[in-house]
């Protein structure tokens, strides 16, 4: 008695309508992403790039900085490897990866 019959669209009468809500409801998750990519992903893979051409052009005599923290002058370069000297007469053999900064062989090294 109090209610009254309602009769619902099928969704093809209506076109477009079910299409843009779809849309809207997905666009914080399109915005979402499109931010991430901005502010995480893309510089991330930039500094990435610049560590591996960075590694691929180690070169003897250049000023090497390990993830440690030792700073020496390459000795010696091998696909995977590089030996530093870290003192006179003392070498370590340190992998690629583990260089955070090479600087050409015109700088010095610290404490010389």
């Amino acid at each position: 008695m109090f209610a009254s019959p309602a009769f619902a669209s099928t969704g093809a009468a209506s076109g477009g309508g079910a299409f843009m809500a779809q849309f809207v409801s997905m666009a914080p998750l399109l915005l979402i992403f499109i931010a991430f990519w901005f502010l995480l992903i893309r510089p991330q893979s930039k500094r990435a790039k610049q560590h591996r051409d960075m590694i691929a052009a180690v070169k003897k005599n250049d000023i090497a900085v390990t993830s440690g923290g030792l700073i020496g002058k390459v000795t010696k370069v091998d696909e995977t490897e590089v030996e530093v000297e870290i003192a006179p007469n003392v070498r370590v053999r340190v992998i690629k990866g583990m260089l955070s900064e090479v600087r050409p062989h015109g700088t010095k090294p610290a404490n010389d």
